[in-house]
């Protein structure tokens, strides 16, 4: 069992986020003796999905809700998957999106390249032309 200040170590956030995910619902962690906050390996590797469905820009709501899902139990399986399976196409459309803005931006990257090279051989070529004369 781990602390709130080891868990907020271990994973690289701060222990007011671990609090927070507590308040919205999306964790609870079990409690000592002294009620403080004790978290499980269980409990680690679900804020770990947590975390990934946060970084690729799933709405804390929707984490929320998907918590939810999971704590009433089995009979949630489909709309777990479908919650899943809509924010999967979410990321795939993130994905697309940026692989097309890398594709204009290496165009751009290689159009300026070329122009810096250009200018470069202008100069070497004047350079050269004044040192004849």
């Amino acid at each position: 069992m781990y602390t709130i200040s080891e868990v907020a170590k271990i994973l690289g956030v701060s222990a007011h986020t671990l609090r927070y995910y507590e308040k919205e619902k999306i964790i609870e962690p079990d409690r000592n003796k002294n009620k403080d906050r004790m978290y499980s390996d269980a409990h680690l590797n679900w804020l770990r999905f947590v975390m990934k469905l946060k970084q690729t820009q799933m709405p804390i709501a929707k984490i929320r809700e998907y918590a939810q899902l999971y704590i009433e139990g089995e009979h949630t399986t489909i709309a777990r998957l479908q919650l899943l399976e809509e924010h999967r196409s979410e990321i795939q459309n993130q994905v697309k999106t940026l692989a097309d803005t890398e594709k204009m931006l290496e165009d751009k990257i290689n159009s300026y390249k070329k122009m810096v090279s250009m200018k470069h051989l202008s100069s070497v070529a004047t350079k050269t032309k004044s040192e004849k004369d």
